[in-house]
């Protein structure tokens, strides 16, 4: 599904998943509350949503679409100065965030990885964004730490390496070990922390003091 209240920006994001033989666009939407009914109507796999739409912001709209149909995978939509409005996306439940001026293949690829569950924030990105607007909270480090406490030393391990942005690929490498290994480590700390995604798991990690230094 696609959410924007310019049509031209939805014009030219369906031409360009047109390209994609994987992916069908089943719903578009020119404001947030439009979003919200239509991703419950059609529980679509990926909902990409503008940050700034009238009735309904996509703020308010991914919260929505999160609590309604769980399924579903939010994308931001943003250009270069709205990080602050992103950040805030995240902990609602985003998958991550695109800017508009993503290369065609670039956006084609993220709609895939977020329809897997992972998230759309480079290792820098990422890193950036927690570090700049999320920021240090004691009550909230020691809530983080709480939440992890019930995790086994190498699930520290590997939260720490998703905070640190890692894909699952990623992290195999590091821990020596297969793919599908790192894919089960991930989804059963995402289970124990109840986590929606990757993200909210990587702010848990930075809460708690697990990112190593940059």
């Amino acid at each position: 599904m696609l959410a924007d209240d310019e049509a031209l920006i939805r014009a030219g994001i369906r031409l360009v998943l047109a390209n994609a033989e994987d992916i069908e666009i089943v719903a578009e939407a020119a404001d947030g509350r439009e979003a919200v009914e239509l991703a419950r109507r059609h529980h679509v796999d990926v909902a990409l949503l503008d940050i700034r739409m009238p009735k309904t912001d996509g703020l308010t709209a991914v919260a929505e679409i999160r609590r309604l149909v769980p399924r579903t995978q939010a994308v931001m939509l943003t250009t270069f100065g709205e990080e602050e409005y992103v950040a805030r996306a995240l902990r609602a439940g985003a998958a991550g965030f695109l800017l508009k001026d993503t290369p065609p293949d670039d956006l084609i690829q993220a709609v895939r990885v977020a329809a897997r569950g992972e998230a759309i924030l480079s290792p820098r990105i990422t890193r950036q964004l927690i570090d700049r607007y999320v920021g240090p909270d004691a009550s909230r480090a020691d809530r983080a730490r709480h939440r992890l406490g019930d995790l086994t030393d190498k699930e520290r391990e590997v939260v720490a390496l998703i905070g640190a942005g890692l894909s699952n690929g990623e992290i195999a490498k590091r821990l020596l070990v297969s793919e599908g290994t790192a894919k089960a480590h991930v989804s059963r700390i995402l289970t124990k922390l109840a986590c929606t995604n990757r993200v909210q798991a990587a702010i848990l990690a930075h809460d708690a003091g697990l990112l190593p230094p940059d």
